[in-house]
């Protein structure tokens, strides 16, 4: 057995603006700060470590960085409208989808963007059972 089968997993966000991107992770999606010094700022994320990189030069990427698991997409999506964030209706979504893809098989996924472009998503899977 690997000693990572038994280790928590951190993941990592790059930010060319850090207190616009502190903004967003911590007060529009609600994660606690753990640390912050010069070269990144450490959110809890429910147990998980996300560490955004500060100051960094990147191309934000196309597909999805980091996306969370929901009971209830519809819910989370509400409450996250709420909090000002705007999900992606992608052209091939159908234009009453709401912003929400439905995948045979039942997935639901939506998509939205932190303030340097990273593609984030919630997504919601039927049990399998």
């Amino acid at each position: 057995m690997s000693v990572l089968t038994t280790s928590r997993i951190g993941t990592f966000i790059a930010a060319t603006d850090p207190a616009r991107s502190r903004e967003f992770y911590e007060n529009v999606l609600g994660f606690k700060v753990v640390s912050d010094d010069q070269w990144a700022t450490e959110f809890d994320c429910n147990g998980t470590s996300l560490r955004m990189q500060k100051g960094v030069k990147f191309e934000p990427q196309v597909f999805t960085v980091l996306g969370w698991h929901v009971g209830d997409i519809d819910a989370a999506m509400e409450d996250l409208r709420g909090r000002g964030v705007v999900f992606e209706q992608y052209p091939w979504m159908a234009p009453e989808s709401n912003g929400v893809m439905e995948f045979p098989g039942g997935a639901r996924v939506a998509w939205f963007k932190d303030p340097d472009g990273n593609v984030l998503s919630l997504d919601q899977y039927q049990k399998l059972g």
